[in-house]
């Protein structure tokens, strides 16, 4: 298990040998500040190796920055994975982890006081603002807040330098209220006006869209997550072409205002980046929108404290991720749509929801015309027309109460849930067991230690289908396996057939 440490904990020697060696799988697990230079870089920066005596290492480039380092032009530390250790044991740990994921969320980013933003974050953790503060300077060396104006100048820097987005555009999206303090922010932290990140030419925005990358750190099974997605997928909301290109339509709520559009992701393996192209209608809303595909294609993950703990019970399985959603509550309905069934018909049933209940939307692409319905039209659905499209009346119950604990009830199914909290409140909808609660935890929430104990497929896969308990052999076998029981399930599903400790195969 991997614990988020303290700063003096990182071993220097080691971070300098994987700087030399260029290595893309630890990009985003540390930062190199240069004394001589008063610039960090990630990992993979392909400049002149620096001389030890002037190289300082830094697990955030929160910390890299709070120690008066500005970021690299050009391997721009905005590109880099987030970094995401888990911890399920350690109190400040965990802490830290559900502060910096909803700090992670652009929604989040709204341009409070000092004061209200962070009362408002100890408020939901449930612990004082003092305590937050002094548990974020253990454990980060900085404070939440110094943490989230990295993130929002990060996000800023990567707008600048990939679109052509007005600078006052960029200032809003990137959660600040006003020019005039995002300019602020920028001169005292990079000593440099917006203005001047700016590349020379926009390369970013076309007819079609505007593009930009985002990293992730190898190994990643592109084929696998590709192929997870293609046997899921509804026609007229996504679609997967020979490129091989990922299309889908999104709708996104966010400040009382919603905006549709689309989206396609295109993988560039030789540079480990995901090449993401989003429609205008949602260009206003971009970072949500890239903190939305993080999360969908798992790219945060770090494969090696992953494979630490699962390469030897699943061999073949290292480059397996997690896939999300882009939409919570889509994917929640759509677990409640699979209950008992398999993937293939759950798919039809979802097909025949979103042509009865979607909405439809222009796009350039004949492949992309509905929206998958809102929470709001279906907490509105009569079981009757639910039941002809061959719904039974348990799943009807549950895609209805689901519907309205989000549209009426605020029920949060993203990567910012609190996801003891939100298990609990999807268990007590009706027709919603742990199975469904869990796989929601999973892909929704990106959960790492979610285990839907109950599933079929993973007992024919651990081998105890035939035993008398087959749930609870599943979950005793799955506690070596803690933090990152999702990404077991993933790889035996993948593999069919895996040996476990204290599974009699």
């Amino acid at each position: 298990m991997t614990a988020m440490n303290p700063i003096p904990r990182i071993d220097d020697d080691a971070c300098y040998r994987a700087l030399c060696s260029h290595d893309a799988r630890f990009d985003g697990r540390f930062f190199t500040a240069v004394t001589s230079t008063g610039i960090y870089c990630r990992p993979v920066c392909r400049v002149r190796t620096p001389r030890r005596e002037n190289c300082r290492f830094f697990e955030h480039a929160a910390q890299a920055e709070h120690a008066g380092f500005r970021p690299c032009l050009r391997c721009r530390p905005e590109l880099a994975p987030l970094e995401r250790h888990w911890s399920l044991e350690d109190a400040s740990t965990i802490l830290v982890q559900q502060a910096t994921l909803w700090l992670d969320d652009p929604q989040h980013w709204l341009d409070d006081d000092a004061g209200t933003m962070s009362e408002r974050l100890a408020a939901r953790l449930g612990v004082s603002d003092r305590h937050l503060r002094r548990v974020f300077e253990d454990r980060l060396g900085v404070s939440p807040l110094q943490y989230l104006l990295t993130r929002k100048l990060l996000t800023a820097k990567q707008l600048l330098a990939d679109t052509d987005m007005p600078v006052t555009q960029i200032a809003l999206a990137s959660g600040f209220a006003s020019v005039r303090r995002f300019n602020a922010a920028f001169v005292e932290h990079y000593r440099l006006n917006p203005t001047q990140l700016r590349r020379e030419t926009a390369r970013g925005h076309t007819d079609q869209g505007t593009t930009v990358r985002l990293g992730y750190r190898p190994p990643y099974d592109v084929a696998a997550t590709l192929a997870f997605f293609r046997q899921r997928m509804i026609e007229g909301v996504a679609f997967l072409d020979e490129q091989p290109r990922l299309g889908q339509t999104l709708r996104m709520d966010l400040g009382g205002k919603s905006h549709t559009g689309w989206l396609l992701a295109e993988f560039d393996e030789t540079r480990h980046q995901l090449v993401l192209r989003v429609s205008d209608s949602l260009r206003e809303l971009l970072p949500p929108v890239i903190h939305r595909v993080r999360a969908a294609f798992d790219l945060d993950a770090d494969p090696t404290a992953i494979n630490a703990v699962l390469h030897s019970p699943f061999p073949s399985g290292d480059g397996l991720r997690v896939p999300g959603a882009l939409d919570g509550f889509e994917l929640a309905v759509r677990a409640v749509l699979g209950q008992q069934i398999t993937v293939a018909a759950a798919r039809t049933l979802a097909q025949r929801l979103v042509n009865k209940f979607g909405e439809p939307i222009d796009t350039p692409f004949a492949q992309l015309t509905r929206l998958f319905p809102t929470p709001a039209v279906l907490a509105q659905a009569e079981g009757d027309a639910l039941g002809q499209l061959g719904i039974v009346k348990q799943r009807q119950a549950a895609i209805v109460a689901l519907a309205r604990g989000v549209a009426e009830q605020g029920l949060v199914l993203n990567g910012s849930a609190d996801v003891p909290a939100t298990i609990t409140a999807l268990k007590a909808l009706p027709g919603i067991g742990d199975w469904t609660a869990q796989y929601i935890a999973m892909r929704a929430l990106r959960w790492p230690d979610a285990f839907p104990a109950g599933d079929v497929a993973l007992h024919n896969a651990l081998g105890v289908r035939d035993l008398k308990h087959p749930a609870r052999e599943a979950e005793a076998a799955s506690l070596a396996w803690k933090p990152w029981r999702s990404y077991a399930v993933i790889r035996a599903w993948a593999a069919g057939q895996v040996a476990s400790p204290g599974v009699d195969l």
